[in-house]
């Protein structure tokens, strides 16, 4: 499955994505039961994805993330397609799998999908990204925008500046164009 193919399936769900835009359920607020069940039907669908990428012997590891989300971290051998350039088919695989999962669930709970621990690294650089942002907004006394990203990091830099009290943040723009904005206080 080529990086063309991910995204034209990308734009399909985000032609209907009520569900991906609305609040995420908290963790705390479902039972042990039924995040199995999210687990089970991301695992599910991501094992019936993989079987057409060409990508070998896979295992999925699957834990719960620092901010309650469910990580499910593919490891193996030849991984790279999987990422794609700059994370781009990593970005659309996380995006069918939350999206099919919200939508069999009916309520969207938020599912990161990493390979080898990309994302973790990832999250790393836009958390310094976030701090400098912030500091430069804070210094400067104007507003910093920031490059586009996709829902997952533009979560990681409002998460990584909630506890700042000299800046707060928000998402302006629309589809691919989405970008944070860090504005003083």
């Amino acid at each position: 499955m080529s990086e063309e193919i991910l995204d034209e399936i990308e734009e399909v769900f985000a032609e209907d994505s009520e569900i991906e835009e609305s609040e995420p359920v908290q963790a705390g607020s479902i039972s042990d039961e039924e995040l199995d069940k999210i687990a089970d039907t991301a695992i599910a669908l991501l094992e019936d994805i993989l079987k057409y990428m060409s990508v070998g012997e896979v295992t999925i590891n699957e834990y719960e993330g620092d901010e309650g989300e469910l990580i499910l971290d593919i490891t193996g051998d030849d991984l790279a397609i999987l990422i794609g350039r700059h994370g781009k088919t990593l970005d659309a695989l996380q995006f069918i799998v939350s999206s099919a999962t919200s939508r069999t669930m009916g309520y969207r709970y938020p599912v990161v999908v990493d390979v080898e621990g990309y994302k973790a690294r990832q999250r790393e650089k836009l958390e310094s990204i976030a701090f400098s942002a912030a500091n430069r907004a804070a210094r400067q006394g104007r507003n910093v925008k920031l490059r586009p990203m996709p829902p997952y990091e533009r979560r990681i830099i409002h998460v990584a500046l909630a506890d700042r009290s000299d800046v707060t943040t928000m998402s302006e723009g629309e589809g691919a164009n989405r970008r944070v904005v860090v504005i003083p206080n």
